[in-house]
């Protein structure tokens, strides 16, 4: 029975430590650093230090227009909330308010989509053939989602 017990214990110690193990190796960057964040890319594309200069200044470059763009996204968000929520207590809709609405949303989405497109076109231009074909292999999962555009 100790000996079950013992195979028991130290199959779980190894089970926790395989997980852990893994997940340590394996973990997102949490940093804000955006060097500590792009570091995946280097490593996968083996890139060298100039193009991933580049690319870092590429990405800090459009860092303030992004930013900008999640602010608005997240204002837009709150106002849908806020419309649907209204509209729930009325019973009635202000289809012109809506119109407005949908449009700033159709133009925010342009922008967006937009400025994705225009980092990852720079980013892409300064790897070599190769890379940028991992790079944008990559990039495939995202083809048939929120990207799509972007990259078809």
């Amino acid at each position: 029975m100790k000996r079950l017990l013992m195979v028991l214990l130290a199959g779980a110690a190894g089970g926790v430590s395989a997980y852990f193990g893994w997940l340590g190796v394996n973990r997102p960057v949490q940093s804000g650093d955006l060097a500590a964040q792009l570091a995946w890319i280097q490593d996968d594309l083996q890139l060298t230090p100039a193009q991933f200069a580049r690319i870092k200044a590429l990405h800090e470059q459009s860092s303030p227009r992004l930013l900008a763009l999640e602010t608005e996204v997240v204002r837009l968000r709150e106002e849908l909330t806020a419309f649907e929520r209204g509209r729930l207590v009325t019973g009635q809709v202000d289809f012109l308010e809506f119109a407005r609405f949908v449009d700033q949303r159709r133009t925010v989405d342009q922008a967006c989509t937009e400025s994705t497109r225009e980092l990852i076109l720079a980013a892409s231009a300064v790897m070599t053939p190769e890379q940028k074909t991992r790079y944008l292999a990559l990039l495939e999962p995202v083809r048939h989602g929120p990207l799509a555009q972007v990259l078809n």
